[in-house]
């Protein structure tokens, strides 16, 4: 599995791959269970998880503990609380599981270390970093403007394979619709 990881940054870098086993020792292996939960909103996030295999969600609850979803991240991506990471105060979202998946995990300390000395490692940062608020901006932007109906479409030409991958409730969540609308409005596609 370390071998996607390795593909991953050698992709962003091209030839710049100096340090790059030692960027990949800095990184533990994890496997998680189907909904297991990486970290609770009001814990300290303590790591930037890279996908190797699997999907990830993050997302939020509100006052009456409805669950509302930022967003989906598959292979490939990476996923955190960049917030709570870098600074050290308690997360504000959630992340957890939604299948069984492979995972490459970097502490704060290991990361900081290795923005220090690995200069080309902070070109890798600051992409996720840009692909991250990329995503979210275009995602609120489009959804904004766009029917439950809409939103459904653009899943279905967009992200095709969250449609087979995930529960309906799940993706209306996602859609930020309700889970029967979801339901009533897909069956009419």
């Amino acid at each position: 599995m370390i071998v996607v990881l390795r593909n991953h940054i050698t992709n962003r870098l091209g030839n710049e791959s100096d340090n790059l086993d030692m960027v990949l020792s800095m990184f533990k292996h994890i496997r998680t269970k189907r909904n297991e939960q990486l970290l609770q909103q009001g814990e300290v996030c303590r790591y930037v998880y890279f996908i190797a295999k699997g999907c990830l969600q993050v997302y939020v609850y509100d006052k009456e503990f409805n669950e509302t979803t930022r967003d989906i991240i598959i292979e490939d991506n990476w996923c955190s609380e960049l917030l709570s990471f870098g600074s050290g105060n308690p997360a504000t979202e959630n992340i957890r599981s939604v299948e069984p998946c492979e995972l490459f995990a970097i502490d704060r300390k290991s990361f900081q270390t290795m923005m220090e000395t690995v200069p080309q490692f902070d070109k890798v940062y600051k992409q996720i970093l840009e692909a991250s608020y990329a995503n979210s901006v275009y995602r609120l932007n489009t959804f904004v403007s766009l029917s439950a109906l809409e939103r459904i479409k653009w899943l279905m030409d967009y992200r095709p394979m969250l449609m087979t991958r995930l529960s309906s409730k799940l993706i209306a969540s996602y859609l930020g619709i309700n889970k029967d609308v979801f339901s009533r409005l897909k069956s009419k596609l």
